[in-house]
């Protein structure tokens, strides 16, 4: 098992710049479970993906529009969404914004460096 922090304070945690308009934060996991900041600037996009990862993410700020399968709605600060594993995926950010995302298991590809 991956032993971690249990306290995590926002300014002093790294914020890793992920595509352009994008950067994350990760704030907590262990092998079974992972949450991360996603900051996003207005017109950020987070491609269409996949993994096999369940995901539920809340909206802490901002407004989104967010494609589950074959679905599309327009999503704002304090709503949520859920993904089962394998389903694609993603979002365009129409007002700047966070998501808070929560991974299970953690995201190993996160975290491990090639």
């Amino acid at each position: 098992m991956i032993e971690r922090a249990v306290f995590f304070e926002t300014n002093k945690q790294e914020w890793e710049a992920v595509e352009d308009k994008i950067k994350r934060q990760i704030v907590g996991y262990d092998d079974t479970m992972m949450m991360v900041n996603v900051r996003f600037e207005k017109g950020g996009i987070g491609q269409l993906h996949h993994h096999i990862h369940t995901q539920s993410t809340f909206i802490s700020e901002g407004k989104f529009e967010v494609t589950i399968g074959v679905d599309k709605k327009i999503l704002k600060k304090g709503d949520s969404f859920f993904v089962p594993s394998n389903t694609p995926h993603g979002v365009i950010c129409i007002e700047e914004g966070m998501l808070v995302d929560v991974f299970t298991p953690m995201r190993k590809d996160f975290v491990v460096k090639n």
